[in-house]
């Protein structure tokens, strides 16, 4: 593409062409694309592969703008399912893995899926709820299909559906502008939201972020903590490695700490990609030295959530590499926001990326001067086309060329941007804007503190005030004196009307699967509490 303009122009056009049949034309067929465990998928495989699921699901009565739900875990399934899916004009919905059988049902249903393509550890999880699906026909798992019941549901494995298929190439007659696949929001602030996004979309952030920002290469190895399922990680893990032809290690279990040093030591990555808590935990271990186990680690990339200051800080100095801070969104499929290499500001996330403007708007809809608070506005090709089904909320968010992200944030002196945190989540003290961020953010640069949430709770005169929800580290207890140093410290580093009145000892936080914390949730549990 000689532009990112040129890449939205409406035209025939199927993103399977540009991520797998472009690096089998470019000569490396043979290169391993996905790296799992023991198990490896080249490029060359992949194709063929897709070529396969595609017409094993056309052959089973399933094709174009048929709707196929990926529950499924960090496996070499994964990407041949869904670039299979793409391939076929089948439309892909991976959906969290970390749910409930109930959320299941209600996204399952919400989209009206034909298929549901599960893993052989998820099926069980799902299993109660299938008689119950409205739009359900066909099942196919990853593994065993034997693991599950699909009751009146028939029920296929992914190695019937590919020896269904045929290896030769092909793609469906698909548009830049049609509908390709489709992601659930992650749910921070209610139910998730069925987001629609175009072919086009996908070349679009790699061609932007990946390339202008990442500078990735053919010859990166690239490690995602944050998995397939969501926006991040699809980019992350599939579609900028494969915009270059690089390779992606993926590993299907939970990134913990002990996972995720070992992948580092093991594989080798040159890209590292995760979110802020996952950072938090790493820098706290004493594993995170120079290159965290890895001697090929250039870069390392966090979003899902604004990054402390001084963990940015500590993983440079006791790593030795930066980590690139950003934000992007469902809505947007990836980061519009960022540091660059050689234009970091820790406490920031950055500018906008090449192919983005970003505007802050205040409750009038006027742009904020230097240091005002307001909402974050984007423009981009890679928004979302809407939600689905969800007329009001898609007008709303999706305003012409503009998308309304639900982020308070300023703008510094040098054109920095600094989150403030979400629209419902920010609460006035004295009259005066409190970001939770800013409050969480000077918590947990105590020596004390692993994490923090903080909400807006009223006093006894009805005034709004912090409350600090917090995780304490290993070998601190709870008492008087750590919770006075704690208000000191806030004082000091935020403000002094910024501190949390009321210090409220966890052992957990109440997280989306993708490490966001729901501020919503304690705001609710407070209410019921007090009322």
């Amino acid at each position: 593409m000689s532009s990112l303009a040129s890449i939205t122009e409406r035209r025939p056009y199927n993103a399977a062409n540009d991520f797998v049949d472009a690096n089998v034309s470019a000569g490396r067929g043979n290169k391993v694309a996905f790296k799992e465990g023991s198990h490896t998928l080249t490029y060359g495989d992949l194709q063929k592969d897709t070529c396969r699921f595609a017409s094993g699901m056309k052959a089973l009565g399933f094709g174009q703008e048929t709707r196929v739900v990926l529950l499924a875990l960090d496996v070499i399934e994964f990407p041949v399912a869904f670039w299979g899916a793409i391939r076929g004009g089948i439309i892909p919905i991976p959906l969290n893995t970390l749910l409930s059988a109930e959320q299941y049902a209600y996204m399952i249903d919400d989209s009206r899926a034909s298929v549901l393509l599960v893993s052989e550890a998820l099926a069980k999880t799902v299993e109660p709820v299938l008689s119950k699906m409205t739009w359900l026909k066909a099942v196919i798992v990853i593994g065993d299909k034997k693991a599950l019941s699909g009751g009146k549901i028939p029920v296929y494995s992914f190695e019937e559906v590919v020896a269904k298929g045929k290896p030769d190439l092909f793609t469906a007659p698909t548009l830049s502008d049609e509908v390709a696949f489709w992601l659930y929001s992650s749910g921070s602030t209610g139910a998730p939201k069925g987001t629609k996004h175009v072919h086009s979309s996908l070349i679009y952030t790699a061609k932007s972020y990946a390339e202008q920002v990442l500078g990735i290469r053919e010859d990166d190895v690239v490690y995602s903590a944050a998995k397939l399922f969501f926006a991040y990680g699809l980019g992350n893990a599939m579609t900028f490695p494969m915009s270059a032809g690089a390779t992606t290690v993926l590993l299907p279990s939970r990134p913990t700490p002990d996972s995720v040093f070992e992948i580092i030591k093991n594989e080798q990555p040159s890209l590292f990609f995760g979110v802020p808590t996952l950072y938090a935990a790493l820098v706290a271990d004493p594993r995170a030295a120079k290159g965290a186990g890895s001697a090929r680690l250039r870069m390392c990339v966090s979003a899902g959530e604004a990054l402390p200051q001084h963990v940015g800080e500590n993983w440079k100095r006791q790593v030795g590499v930066d980590i690139l801070d950003g934000i992007g969104s469902t809505e947007m499929l990836h980061i519009f926001l960022s540091n660059r290499p050689g234009e970091i500001r820790y406490g920031t996330s950055g500018k906008a990326v090449p192919g983005y403007e970003a505007k802050i708007l205040d409750e009038n809809g006027k742009e904020c001067g230097t240091d005002e608070i307001g909402e974050l506005v984007v423009r981009g090709a890679s928004a979302a086309e809407g939600y689905w089904n969800q007329r009001e909320k898609s007008r709303r968010t999706f305003a012409g060329e503009w998308t309304y992200t639900g982020d308070k944030y300023v703008r510094d002196a040098d054109g920095f941007l600094r989150c403030c945190g979400r629209t419902d989540d920010m609460f006035k003290v004295s009259g005066i804007w409190v970001s939770p961020f800013e409050v969480e953010s000077a918590l947990v640069s105590h020596e004390a503190v692993l994490e923090a949430a903080v909400i807006g709770h009223e006093d006894s005169d009805g005034l709004l005030k912090p409350k600090a929800y917090i995780v304490l580290k290993q070998g601190f207890a709870s008492n008087e004196d750590l919770f006075e140093s704690l208000k000191a410290h806030v004082k000091d580093k935020a403000g002094a009307w910024k501190y949390p009145r009321w210090i409220d000892i966890r052992t957990e936080l109440p997280k989306t699967a993708t490490g966001k914390i729901q501020r919503f949730k304690l705001r609710e549990e407070d209410a019921r509490t007090h009322s």
